[in-house]
């Protein structure tokens, strides 16, 4: 088998037969995997047994996927792939905004939902490594613990997601210096991320949100119209 055994995923859709033909995929490629037929279920499968990624369907009776989501992350970084039957840019943006880490139009291939799996299971959720003597990147107002996982804004905890920590990070470990978006997206969610590149757009929206910065007049993550992104300050 060419899967990880120890990655369990689990299945939420309302729709028996999808959750039947995602999981025989899967266990073919040698994942573990639960199901859940709507929201409440879904929460209470990710409470008891923590799957390390969970394919969530959008569009569920009762408590919608959209829902499903905002309660996962108040207190959980697990994966979430968004399935959704609709082809408008809002609905992928707002499963974004929220926090999921890719998403597919529905209908699809279940060859190219197992290659998102695979994808989004190589991202790296730990720390990433200090360089020798920079525990902490310090900047005017803001300070980023990398060992600790932990940044302050003028002194007060920010609360980040694990993606929102990754991007700051990557940003000002190199200030000044300009970021396309298929960079940050190869340096942030790997090189194989097969998911549209806006979606830097939105967790940059998120991360400059979190930590108070203005995008009309940004001092922390800059715009570089046309290109991308860069880190405004310098260290301190």
């Amino acid at each position: 088998m060419g899967g990880v055994r120890s990655h369990r995923v689990l299945v939420v859709d309302d729709e028996a037969n999808i959750r039947d033909i995602v999981r025989r995929y899967l266990v073919a490629e040698g994942f573990e995997v639960d199901e859940a037929a709507d929201g409440e279920q879904a929460l209470a499968r990710c409470a008891a047994a923590a799957p390390d990624l969970v394919v969530l369907d959008v569009l569920m009776p009762g408590l919608d996927g959209i829902e499903v989501l905002r309660r996962l992350r108040a207190t959980s970084d697990v994966y979430v792939i968004l399935l959704t039957a609709k082809a408008e840019e809002v609905d992928k943006l707002v499963g974004l905004s929220v926090g999921a880490d890719d998403y597919l139009t529905k209908p699809f291939s279940p060859r190219e939902l197992v290659a998102r799996v695979r994808a989004v299971l190589r991202r790296s959720r730990g720390a990433p490594a200090a360089p020798a003597g920079r525990e902490v990147l310090s900047f005017p107002g803001l300070a980023i613990d990398l060992a600790r996982r932990e940044v302050r804004r003028a002194g007060v905890p920010v609360e980040l997601t694990a993606l929102e920590f990754d991007l700051l990070v990557m940003l000002a470990e190199a200030p000044g210096r300009v970021w396309t978006r298929r960079q940050i997206i190869e340096r942030v969610w790997g090189w194989d991320h097969v998911g549209d590149d806006r979606v830097v757009d939105v967790h940059v929206g998120n991360l400059r949100r979190a930590l108070g910065d203005d995008a009309a007049r940004p001092t922390l993550v800059g715009t570089v119209r046309g290109v991308g992104y860069k880190f405004v300050p310098a260290p301190a």
